[in-house]
C-alpha cells in the first residue's frame, strides 16, 4: 500500500496545484471561486471531486497501510514506526487545514 500511498499523493499534489491556481481564499469570494472552478474552467468540477474524494481514499490507503504494519509486526521497529506515525500525524493536520478552507 505504501506505493498506492506515493500515487495517490502525486495526484493530490497535482489536482490540489490544479485548484489553487483558481482558488480565491477570501472569505466573501471563496464560494464564487468554487462555483467558477465547477461552472467556468474545463473539466473543473471534475478535478474537484477528485481532490475531495482523493483525500479520503489516501486516508483508506494509509490506515490499511497501518493495518497491515500491526498485523506483520512492523511496530517493533521502531525508528520506523516512529517516523510513521509522525508521517501520519502531520497528514491529519494537512487534511484539516484544507478542510477548513473558507
Amino acid at each position: 500500500f505504501g506505493s498506492l500511498l506515493g500515487l495517490c499523493l502525486a495526484a493530490q499534489i497535482l489536482t490540489g496545484l490544479f485548484l489553487a491556481m483558481h482558488y480565491t481564499s477570501d472569505i466573501a469570494t471563496a464560494f464564487s471561486s468554487i462555483a467558477h472552478i465547477c461552472r467556468d474552467v474545463n473539466y473543473g468540477w471534475l478535478i474537484r471531486n477528485m481532490h475531495a474524494n482523493g483525500a479520503s481514499f489516501f486516508f483508506i490507503c494509509i490506515y490499511l497501510h497501518i493495518g497491515r504494519g500491526l498485523y506483520y509486526g512492523s511496530y517493533l521497529y521502531k525508528e520506523t514506526w516512529n517516523i510513521g506515525v509522525i508521517l501520519l500525524l502531520l497528514t491529519m493536520m494537512t487534511a484539516f487545514v484544507g478542510y477548513v478552507l473558507p
